[in-house]
């Protein structure tokens, strides 16, 4: 699903909420400040989860590049390592966003 579709799809939501045509569903805005049981919503603990794998990716583009130019404090088993945490987190990364997208379009698929 496109972005754009996406993005119509949320508008047709907070129009239809905001309208009261769906009875017992929050506003959009009221969704989005919904905080966890730790104060924390689900969109700043999505961000904190890319932004860790991004700095794993990142440090193993790193150490790569240091063992590549030669930098006698980087083995080739510490970039092995650091390679193979980052395509894990990557893959985690990837399928968790698969699972999203098919909860969403399920969802969406939903007859009211």
């Amino acid at each position: 699903m496109s972005d754009m579709q996406i993005q119509s799809v949320l508008q047709q939501m907070r129009a239809l909420s905001q309208a009261g045509r769906v009875e017992g569903l929050a506003p959009v805005g009221a969704v989005q400040e919904t905080k966890g049981v730790q104060g924390e919503d689900f969109a700043s603990k999505l961000k904190e989860a890319v932004r860790s794998v991004n700095e794993i990716q990142q440090d193993a583009t790193t150490k790569q590049t240091k063992f590549e130019l030669g930098d006698n404090n980087v083995s080739l088993p510490q970039v092995m390592l650091a390679m193979n945490k980052s395509t894990i987190a990557f893959e985690a990364t990837n399928q968790v966003r698969n699972r999203l997208l098919s909860a969403y379009q399920e969802v969406m698929s939903m007859q009211v």
